[in-house]
């Protein structure tokens, strides 16, 4: 985190009657990008502080988040959640349930100008892919979700797959920098979003089964090649 502002951006003005909603928000996006960490605390007058605002609305946007599962809280302040190999497992499980058929929705609901934000994080994606740009890729991703996302008609749906999926997200951002993943994200990508253009529901529905499947698979196997070195080292040392 940086110490300037929340999210180390100019802070919009923040309106009286939406202080906790937008506090929200500004720390939930920090989260979906990777820039609150395991290490950071998250303190409500020092938030508050920061933004020159009450503490009211500030400690009220963290417990929204711990109610919405982003944070825990301590005694010292408000941290990342500690995901278990199940805990994550569970997850893929529940967006296995809820996003192909919430996309296949989305896309029998997709605007025009929904389908040009699509080509935009496809584009993105790909120029991004082709420079190995991490932290763009994972712009990309988010576009495209969010797009999809917001064309689902069913709003509750919608909020819950992003829930999960942020959950994930905090923990997956590592597996993006390899470059293996990289390639199945933005190729899976490419073939989501021309199904969203042609709006076959029935290949988004499948494709999206896929990519998910793609995705959890890439989580642990990335997490298996981690866990090696470590074991190798406590083989050598006899910890």
């Amino acid at each position: 985190m940086t110490d300037d502002t929340l999210d180390g951006r100019a802070p919009l003005p923040l309106r009286p009657n939406s202080l906790r909603e937008q506090i929200r928000e500004s720390i939930r996006t920090q989260l979906q990008h990777g820039e609150i960490g395991p290490e950071d605390r998250l303190v409500d007058v020092d938030i508050a502080n920061k933004l020159g605002v009450s503490r009211m609305p500030v400690r009220e946007a963290l417990l929204q988040l711990v109610n919405e599962g982003y944070l825990v809280g301590t005694t010292r302040g408000f941290v990342l959640p500690t995901l278990s190999l199940k805990d994550i497992k569970d997850i893929f499980e529940v967006r296995k349930l809820l996003e192909p058929r919430a996309a296949a929705n989305a896309a029998r609901n997709l605007t025009a100008e929904s389908e040009a934000a699509l080509r935009e994080a496809l584009a993105r994606a790909k120029k991004a892919h082709a420079v190995r740009d991490f932290d763009e890729l994972a712009a990309a991703n988010r576009l495209f979700r969010a797009t999809w996302l917001a064309a689902e008609p069913n709003w509750r749906m919608a909020a819950t797959i992003q829930r999960f999926v942020d959950q994930v997200q905090i923990v997956r951002l590592g597996t993006l920098d390899d470059p293996e993943t990289q390639d199945i994200v933005v190729e899976g990508l490419e073939k989501i979003v021309n199904a969203f253009i042609r709006r076959d529901a029935a290949a988004v529905e499948a494709l999206m089964m896929a990519f998910i499947l793609d995705a959890e698979r890439s989580f642990f196997t990335g997490h298996a090649k981690r866990q090696q070195p470590d074991l190798a080292h406590e083989r050598r040392t006899g910890a």
